[in-house]
């Protein structure tokens, strides 16, 4: 790890403050739910509350209000109708065999109040992270395959915590971990900062050198330009294994084993991949070209050395 390395870390690091997610986590919200009868009422309530623990279900119940159907004139932050009356369109509609539906459209409709609704109610987090995860495991693949092409104007790619330049792609990538970090922590109700979550953040920075040799590696060893795919599959698989990783200690209390964790990357790496080339024929359709006949050539000579082993 070069003290260079760390100085554009720290300095990329510097540019994120704790106190906006924790705002984010601290925002007062109410939710209406609109029902006509205490029996429509309570099975909304059940499902908004179910698996809490008791100090935190206390606390979640009073962000709830009971509201009779024809009760007009309320002003809730999220209002949801039970499916046995009228809604108005687009509207949150509880249906009981649904519910996944309604916790996708709500974090959807209402991405101001994704970080509140997580760590208030469980039916929302395990969506809530996973949301986070896909969306920085995509902005770092994004930013490792910009980085490889220059030429790509960065308003082709939406990324939205980028700044206008960093000393290293490392630096982007460790940042926008450990924003991911401060998150997940204030989606599963624990304490988010420097301080408060200095272990998951010198685990951030340590495993940044790691992917990022790694990259580095497979870069210099595929030819045809073939390494800039690798390089981004490994910034995808990197993050969304940390993202995994975190959700997972600030589930149950502890982290995958080695063999989970290798057998989680491999699965990332592949999708990422994927994913990176179909951008690739998007944003450079030549190059994407280019890539697809040395991989024909490549898997041509591989079946004439098989063929030519059994003669």
């Amino acid at each position: 790890m070069s003290i260079e390395g760390l100085v554009n870390i720290r300095k990329a690091i510097s540019t994120l403050n704790p106190r906006q997610v924790r705002e984010m986590s601290e925002r007062p919200l109410t939710i209406g739910l609109y029902a006509e009868s205490a029996g429509a009422h309570l099975r909304m309530e059940d499902f908004f509350l179910r698996e809490l623990t008791p100090a935190r279900r206390s606390e979640s119940s009073l962000l709830l209000r009971r509201v009779g159907a024809d009760t007009p004139g309320a002003t809730y932050d999220i209002s949801v109708f039970d499916e046995g009356i009228a809604a108005p369109p687009r509207a949150l509609v509880f249906q009981p065999n649904r519910t996944e539906q309604l916790v996708r459209y709500a974090l959807k409709t209402h991405p101001d109040l994704g970080v509140s609704l997580a760590k208030s109610f469980a039916p929302f987090r395990g969506p809530f992270v996973e949301q986070v995860v896909s969306n920085t495991s995509r902005e770092n693949m994004l930013f490792s395959l910009f980085t490889a092409l220059p030429d790509v104007l960065p308003s082709i790619i939406e990324l939205p915590w980028a700044v206008a330049e960093f000393a290293s792609d490392t630096a982007f990538l460790t940042m926008n971990q450990v924003r991911m970090a401060f998150l997940l922590a204030a989606a599963s109700d624990r304490d988010v900062g420097y301080l408060e979550q200095k272990t998951e953040i010198a685990t951030v920075i340590g495993s940044a050198f790691g992917w990022r040799a790694l990259a580095r590696q497979l870069v210099g060893k595929i030819p045809f330009g073939g390494g800039l795919i690798a390089k981004s599959a490994v910034a995808y698989a990197g993050t969304k294994v940390l993202g995994l990783s975190l959700d997972r200690y600030y589930a149950i209390g502890y982290a995958y084993s080695r063999q989970e964790r290798e057998s989680l990357y491999a699965e990332a790496f592949q999708q990422g991949k994927r994913v990176a080339t179909r951008i690739l024929n998007f944003l450079r359709p030549d190059l994407a070209a280019k890539l697809a006949d040395a991989d024909a050539a490549k898997a041509g000579g591989n079946a004439r050395r098989a063929a030519a082993s059994f003669q």
